[in-house]
């Protein structure tokens, strides 16, 4: 039974004689001498609110406990999800001209420079990434195409939507929370130093790489889970039985984002590590075989406080 509530409030300042309203006299007045100014405190003082509010109640004999309806929270994305409204593949773009030199380049300042972009090896490996999500019919019924600004990326999404016969309008750019994660003093380094990075990361997930003071930020597996989940959170939101194709410029991302997705001990986000051009599909029921961890103790069901 609805029951509807009418509340009148009457605004009325007190701090001040001046600010009481008027009496009758003085409005008679007000009213025949139009040449005096409106007095906004006045106004202001006098205005009557009425507001109508709307409340569900239990049957006056009903001894059973109010019961207000559930509102719809697809857009508090939680990780892991308790379920997922579209199907998403996760590629990794291919070799970019900086890789191919073995150098690290996560500034986000050079994400859409020509040297970010796919050497040859890289077109290759993102033709036959595009080939592979052909096969797996990724865009058979239509798909929607998810690449960081981040000029390999966006190379690659490109080519993915010309293999698959996806209209270029179909292709959204994400402009932040796909950048390539940042690795701080480690930028300029080989590639091969790296690996201090994913030491620090197994063992703890707030460990940030060294700062730097060229604009590189130096982000933690935390930094980064926050801004795939913020991605997740936006497509689940957006879409709603769709097919979505996330298109990262490293590996990073999307390890920290399946590991999410799965429950999976973030410290070990490593063991989901994506070769370039690698397309995988997300399966939240499981961690591929090839890929799963020697002991289930590293499952995380509450990320990224898994300790």
């Amino acid at each position: 039974m609805l029951a509807t509530s009418s509340l009148s409030v009457t605004l009325v300042s007190l701090s001040h004689p001046s600010s009481l309203p008027p009496s009758s006299n003085s409005t008679s007045k007000a009213l025949h001498n139009s040449s005096n100014p409106i007095n906004r405190r006045h106004l202001i003082t006098t205005l009557t609110i009425s507001i109508s509010i709307t409340i569900p109640f239990a049957q006056p004999n009903s001894l059973a406990p109010l019961a207000l309806p559930v509102a719809d929270a697809r857009g508090l994305f939680q990780m892991p999800p308790f379920r997922l409204t579209n199907r998403y593949f996760l590629v990794r773009a291919g070799e970019s001209e900086y890789e191919s030199l073995g150098i690290i380049n996560t500034n986000p300042v050079a994400k859409t420079s020509v040297d970010n972009g796919l050497s040859e090896k890289g077109k290759k490996q993102i033709v036959r990434a595009a080939f592979e999500l052909k096969a797996m019919g990724a865009c058979e019924k239509g798909c929607w195409i998810w690449p960081s600004i981040t000029q390999r990326a966006y190379q690659a999404a490109e080519i993915i939507a010309s293999v698959n016969g996806v209209s270029r309008s179909y292709i959204v750019p994400e402009y932040s929370f796909l950048d390539a994660r940042g690795l701080g003093a480690f930028e300029g380094k080989n590639l091969e130093s790296v690996s201090e990075v994913y030491a620090s990361d197994s063992i703890s997930t707030t460990i940030k790489p060294p700062p730097i003071d060229d604009g590189t930020p130096n982000e933690s597996v935390a930094d980064v889970f926050v801004r795939v989940t913020q991605l997740m959170s936006i497509l689940e939101t957006q879409y709603s039985g769709d097919t979505v194709i996330i298109v990262s410029p490293d590996s990073d991302n999307l390890t920290i984002l399946q590991a999410g997705l799965v429950g999976l001990e973030l410290r070990r986000h490593r063991d989901l590590s994506f070769a370039p051009g690698e397309v995988r599909f997300v399966d939240t029921n499981s961690i591929p075989t090839y890929k799963q961890p020697a002991s289930a103790v590293y499952k995380c069901f509450n990320p990224p406080n898994c300790n």
